[in-house]
Formats: structure tokens, sequence, C-alpha cells
């Protein structure tokens, strides 16, 4: 099969996405993420939506701390195995990182000089079909919206519309329900090419199964134990004393502040309840004491 002839040569895409982009899938297989665990439907809704011909975009909502960015490490592990329809079997998962394509531009023509090529070669290549697809996956997709005038990155969604019109782009977004509604709502063009994942926060036992998921990388980097009693003993404290903030993330942010804590008192054998309840008093603004 003659290889076809691109715009964006693969040299200077190649160079592009070294520089302004992170592969989640190169990452995972690399070991810098955790496994990731009680996502199933998620990754299945997403994996479902990312086959269709056309309208092959998915937008995770959820509020902070739930685990939006997670479900774009699940999908990349899974991606990684193998379990997948033949149709994505050796994608990658990238992350645009907006703040890399930003930083050091001195205009705005200069900050689309650097995304118009990256999307305009990614696209080109999944046109093609003679590679395995490129996903875009964008944290905080609403700051790109012409509505957001808050960002520099505002009215960029303009460049990605009309490849996801045609189907030659693939995106995973993320934002909170109350930014969409604000933000992505206000621009229907957008809006209308993304399906919707919504992701709740996990209850307690679903908490407490992903860190369980979690601990082997804890115990190796600290040095001891973590009890089944000490992850429930942080996720029962957390849920009962930080009402500000959601599961999963204030349970790992804690049960992370415990281990050091821990580690700094010279614990050797295994995570303790002083250090736990010192950490969460911390962040949840009292004396350890009343816990």
């Amino acid at each position: 099969m003659t290889k076809p002839s691109f715009v964006i040569s693969d040299q200077e895409l190649n160079t592009l996405m070294d520089r302004y982009t992170r592969d989640f899938t190169v990452q995972d297989r690399a070991g810098r993420f955790d496994p990731i665990s009680g996502r199933d439907k998620e990754v299945e809704k997403l994996t479902l939506i990312l086959v269709q011909r056309l309208r092959k975009n998915a937008l995770i909502l959820g509020p902070a701390g739930v685990g939006k960015t997670a479900l774009f490490i699940g999908f990349a592990q899974r991606l990684n195995k193998g379990e997948v329809p033949d149709i994505l079997k050796g994608a990658k998962l990238i992350e645009l990182e907006m703040s890399m394509i930003g930083a050091g531009s001195a205009s705005r023509a200069d900050l689309e000089g650097r995304l118009i090529p990256i999307v305009k070669g990614v696209a080109e290549r999944n046109a093609s079909g003679q590679y395995p697809p490129i996903i875009f996956c964008i944290d905080e997709i609403h700051q790109l919206m012409l509505a957001f005038k808050a960002s520099s990155y505002s009215g960029l969604a303009d460049i990605l519309k009309p490849y996801l019109t045609t189907g030659d782009l693939l995106v995973i977004g993320a934002t909170t329900r109350e930014e969409y509604d604000e933000y992505v709502k206000a621009e229907p063009a957008i809006d209308r090419r993304f399906q919707k994942i919504t992701l709740q926060v996990p209850d307690l036992p679903l908490t407490m199964d992903i860190i369980k998921l979690m601990r082997p990388n804890f115990e190796k980097h600290y040095g001891f134990q973590i009890s089944d009693r000490a992850i429930e003993r942080v996720v029962l404290l957390t849920d009962r004393y930080i009402k500000n903030r959601n599961n999963p993330d204030k349970s790992i942010l804690c049960l992370d502040q415990a281990c050091a804590h821990a580690s700094l008192r010279g614990v050797k054998d295994q995570l303790d309840d002083e250090s736990i309840a010192v950490s969460v008093a911390a962040e949840a603004g009292i004396n350890h004491l009343a816990l």
C-alpha cells in the first residue's frame, strides 16, 4: 500500500507532539499510573462512542475530584491490554496540554500556529485509515469555548469543529456539569458533536476498592504496609469530616498525607491510626484529638 502524502509531515507532527502533548498509552506502559478500577461501565460507554462512524467524541461530566482524568487513564490501560474492538487496536491516547501549547506564545497567532498543525496532522492520518487511531483527550475543555472569556484559549474549539464534523478527530473532553452548562452548552455547534458520559461520586465501598488497587504503589513508595482497616478508616473519616470535596480524590490525598506523616515519624511496619487522624484533621481544619 502506497504511503499517503500528508500536508503535515511526520517529522513536524512528531516534533510538535513530543513538545506539546502527553501520551497516556506510553506513560501507562512505563508504569507511571496506578491501576484504575470501578469505572468499567463508563469505559465501556466511552469505547462504544469511539467506535462509531460519525459522532465519535465523548464529553465526561462530573464534579471535581470524582475521577474524570482517571477515566482517561483507565481507557489508556484498556487500550494497552488490547481489550478494545479491532478498530481501536494500537490506538494512542494523547492529552492536548493547553498550558504547554500556550507557554511562551507571544500572540494568538503563535498559539494557533502550534495547535493547528497538531490537529490537522492527526486528523489527516486518522482519515487515511492506514494508521491506528490517535485519540485526543482534553481536560477542562470548557476553556476552549468562546464564551469562556477568562481563558487565553477561548475560541480554540472552533479549530477542532470541522474535523469533529467529519469524524477525522476523536476527542474525549472533561469538565464539570456547572462549567458545561455555562460554557459548552452556549455553543450548540460544538456541544452536539459530543456524546455525554456522567461520572457519579463513588460510594464508600467503591472508594475503598479503588484505593486498595492503588495500595501496592503506596506501600512500595513508603516502605510499610497499609491494612484494609487503615484504608477503611481513611475513607470513613474523610467522608465524615471533609464535606467540601469528593471521593475518591479526598481519600486518596489523605491516605498519601497520612503515609507521609507516618514516614516522618519513623514508622516501619504499617500505617498507624495517629497518622491517619493527623492527616484528616489537617484537611478538615480541626484538632486531630477530636477524631
